[in-house]
């Protein structure tokens, strides 16, 4: 079910940086949420379905690389964004399992 509701999100992502410092707001069907963090300090957060994790985003080259724990299982996910031709390129990777979203800009 969460799957077909997100086949169906039409998720908009802001980022605003100023130096090491983030404002991020997602804008979706469901939702809106701003997220505001600073490079490599740990910060809490709820994923569109509620599950909720702790982590932190580090920069590498262009690329954001962010490494979060989910709160209920200690497992790991991890997810980058570059831009790539224009586009924003956003990979996630959890249990194994790869999984990528590709934004247009506006």
């Amino acid at each position: 079910m969460k799957r077909k509701l997100a086949e169906h999100d039409s998720l908009k992502i802001t980022i605003e940086q100023t130096g090491d410092k983030f404002h991020i707001k997602e804008s979706s069907t469901f939702r809106t949420k701003e997220i505001d963090f600073t490079l490599g300090v740990p910060f809490d957060y709820t994923l569109a379905d509620g599950t909720e994790v702790s982590g932190a985003w580090e920069m590498e080259g262009d690329m954001l690389k962010g490494k979060f724990t989910r709160k209920d299982n200690n497992t790991v996910l991890t997810t980058t964004r570059t831009l790539v031709g224009g586009e924003l390129v956003q990979s996630y990777n959890y249990e194994g399992v790869d999984a990528k979203r590709i934004f247009k800009k506006q």
